[in-house]
C-alpha cells in the first residue's frame, strides 16, 4: 500500500525497506499485492515505480490480462513507449476486441512516430467504443498530424542531411 504521505508500506502498514524484498529481487507479497500496489503507485503519479512492481507481477502471471494492461499503462505513463507498444500488442493479440488495448497501442505508436499504425489502432478503438471522447480526440489528432505532414511534404522519413525542415519542429 501507499500512505497518504507517499510512503510505501507492507500489509500491516510497516514501511517497505530493503529487507521487505525477497531473495532474487522480488518485492514482498504476492502477485495480487504487487498488482494492487502497482495500480496505487500509478494512480498516485509514480509510473516508473509502478512499472517495476507490475513487471514482477507480469513475469509471474503473464496470462493475466488485468496485470498486463496495468503494466502496459505504467510503461506508457513512464514514457517507455516502445515497451508499452509491445505490451499493448500482446493485449490486442490475446483479445482483439479490447478497445482500451487498441487505444493504448495507438497512442504508443503515435508517440513512436508510427502514424499509420496509430491511426489504424485508434480508428478501431473508436469504432468499438464510439462514445469514448478520448478515443475520438486521439484519432482526430493522429489524422491531423498525418494531414499536416502530407501538406508539408513530409510523407517519407525526414532527410536530415541539410538540417531540420524550415520552421523547425515543435512539441
Amino acid at each position: 500500500m501507499v500512505r497518504a504521505d507517499g510512503t510505501a508500506t507492507e500489509g500491516q502498514g510497516r514501511p517497505v525497506t530493503e529487507n521487505s524484498a525477497r531473495e532474487g529481487g522480488e518485492p514482498a507479497g504476492e502477485v495480487y499485492d504487487w498488482y494492487v500496489r502497482g495500480r496505487t503507485l500509478l494512480e498516485g503519479g509514480n509510473p516508473e515505480a509502478a512499472a517495476e512492481l507490475l513487471r514482477h507481477a507480469f513475469e509471474r502471471e503473464p496470462e493475466s490480462a488485468s496485470v498486463l494492461e496495468a503494466f502496459a499503462r505504467a510503461l506508457f505513463d513512464a514514457r517507455r513507449y516502445g515497451e508499452a507498444a509491445d505490451r499493448f500488442t500482446e493485449l490486442v493479440e490475446a483479445s482483439p476486441d479490447n478497445d482500451y488495448a487498441r487505444f493504448g497501442l495507438g497512442l504508443s505508436r503515435m508517440r513512436l512516430g508510427d502514424l499509420t499504425a496509430a491511426v489504424e489502432q485508434l480508428a478501431l478503438a473508436t469504432a468499438m467504443r464510439p462514445g469514448r471522447a478520448e478515443y475520438q480526440q486521439a484519432l482526430r489528432e493522429a489524422r491531423a498530424t498525418v494531414r499536416a505532414r502530407e501538406d508539408a511534404g513530409l510523407t517519407g522519413p525526414p532527410d536530415l542531411r541539410g538540417g531540420p525542415p524550415a520552421g523547425g519542429l515543435s512539441s
